[in-house]
């Protein structure tokens, strides 16, 4: 999967992209009252999972972990101290609605060349999106099925993407049934 999703970057390193990606999203909502790691996180799984089911590929190729509070790209803390310890970012602790936010701070431009352009057109519109939603509620969004798949540190797949959140109905039952009857002899 990792291959496939740095294609079009074959020699490209995965945490790289994502460290970019990180500055880059955290560069943009620098402005945004509601922005902190929870934010960041699921601006980046968003990002990632609807570039895989929209194109087949994730902007990052980085892999997505089950935590409680949503899904959470493994390698994120690593990267994150990377940036800090690099001199290229900062975490900055503040106060809002009386909770402590943290939010990663770019301290340099990231390096935009890594990605295509339609690559940042989409984390734009994921950030449009989620730009007035609180912590809470981007959390409660991300808590689909897409999430509900994996157990708690478990990966989840891109494949998940293409998982429905709603149950099936009589007419998907039936047709689930008939396509069992016509490739039972595949299987």
């Amino acid at each position: 999967m990792l291959r496939q999703a740095t294609a079009s970057f074959p020699d490209l390193n995965p945490d790289r992209r994502l460290g970019e990606l990180m500055l880059y999203v955290a560069q943009k909502c620098q402005e945004h009252s509601k922005f902190g790691s929870t934010k960041l996180n699921k601006i980046l799984f968003y990002s990632d999972f609807l570039s895989y089911g929209m194109k087949g590929k994730a902007i990052t190729g980085t892999e997505y972990f089950k935590l409680d509070f949503g899904p959470v790209p493994r390698r994120l803390k690593a990267v994150e101290s990377g940036l800090i310890q690099g001199g290229d970012a900062v975490v900055q602790k503040m106060d809002f609605l009386g909770r402590e936010q943290k939010r990663l701070v770019a301290l340099r431009d990231p390096d935009l060349s890594l990605f295509r352009a339609d690559e940042i057109d989409l984390v734009n519109k994921v950030i449009e999106k989620l730009k007035d939603m609180t912590a809470e509620e981007v959390s409660d969004l991300s808590h689909k099925r897409i999430w509900r798949i994996a157990g708690l540190k478990e990966t989840i797949p891109y494949e998940a993407f293409f998982v429905s959140d709603r149950d099936a109905d009589d007419a998907d039952i039936q047709r689930a049934q008939e396509l069992i009857a016509e490739y039972k002899w595949a299987v």
